[in-house]
């Protein structure tokens, strides 16, 4: 074999901070045997795998095509170790989850994670759709729970469980108590949403299809909790997942608004870049949401 898993380490953690200096820092190695494996590794093959601009260490063509089989390869090699050891460790997890999910289901599996398994860490990420699937294709995070679909070839999804958007108001504005809502009235109405590049703006604007040129987009805001205030404060009417509502329309601080001519159904799927390899805290992370949603309706499987 003429490469190292070590000169694998050092590319991988070049690609990742764009820059040597970094890159052996986060491996603990001085800065000169980081660059000696890294020309070691391209010299073996007589290849470049970076392009140099300025400090800046860029991937080219062929470092992107060679990228997911590194990352692949040290991640079995790693798992074969501790196969090897009789020590197949269930540990530290990268996740990210876009806000309905994070904020309100992956915390508490987060906990039962951790509980279970003392020492354990997760980093769990929150953020929207597209930041979630860009971290996913770097290989900053391991797994990713996010809303909808997406359709990049490098990733790999598993549906996971239904979701469904609910369109919803203060309980004094003048649209609550309507027995159901028509297109004209969502004309007319003042919206207050999630941002571009969320999945619950996407599904909203699927939802919406038709009238998306003549809806009246009042504010775009990146948190859910901060639409919810802004729309109990009477600013406007909201769209979310019926998993961040169910508090407020029990305590009354917002009510539902039926649209029943549209479809808000949604589905909530399992991500993971293709070539990453499935540990054992992914597996166990994978069970725990499994047990977590018993009696929602879900279909078959393998991630």
């Amino acid at each position: 074999m003429r490469y190292t898993l070590r000169q694998l380490e050092v590319f991988l953690a070049t690609a990742h901070h764009e820059n040597l200096t970094r890159a052996a820092e986060s491996l603990a190695m001085s800065q000169s045997a980081a660059s000696s494996a890294l020309r070691d590794l391209e010299g073996q093959f007589d290849v470049q795998l970076f392009d140099r601009v300025g400090k800046r260490l860029q991937l080219n063509e062929l470092g992107r095509s060679i990228r997911p089989k590194a990352q692949a390869l040290l991640e079995q090699a790693s798992g074969l170790e501790a196969a090897l050891a009789g020590d197949e460790e269930i540990g530290h997890l990268r996740v990210g989850a876009t806000m309905s999910v994070g904020n309100y289901i992956a915390v508490g599996i987060m906990t039962r994670y951790m509980l279970e398994q003392p020492g354990a860490r997760v980093e769990l990420e929150v953020g929207n759709t597209s930041n979630i699937v860009r971290k996913l294709l770097n290989f900053e995070l391991d797994l990713g729970m996010i809303e909808g679909e997406t359709l990049h070839p490098d990733l790999k999804m598993l549906y996971w469980r239904e979701d469904e958007l609910v369109v919803f108001c203060a309980p004094d504005h003048e649209l609550a108590g309507k027995p159901w809502l028509t297109d004209g009235d969502l004309v007319q109405a003042e919206w207050i949403v999630r941002e571009q590049g969320s999945g619950t703006r996407q599904n909203f604007e699927w939802a919406l299809h038709g009238l998306l040129p003549q809806l009246n987009i009042k504010l775009e805001l990146q948190h859910t909790e901060a639409i919810k205030r802004a729309v109990e404060a009477g600013l406007g009417v909201g769209c979310l997942s019926a998993i961040t509502l169910g508090d407020a329309f029990r305590r009354g601080t917002l009510v539902p608004l039926p649209v029943p001519h549209r479809d808000f159904k949604r589905g909530l799927y399992f991500v993971r870049h293709r070539n990453k390899f499935i540990s054992a805290g992914m597996r166990r992370w994978l069970e725990l949401c499994r047990e977590n949603d018993e009696g929602v309706e879900r279909e078959g499987g393998s991630l």
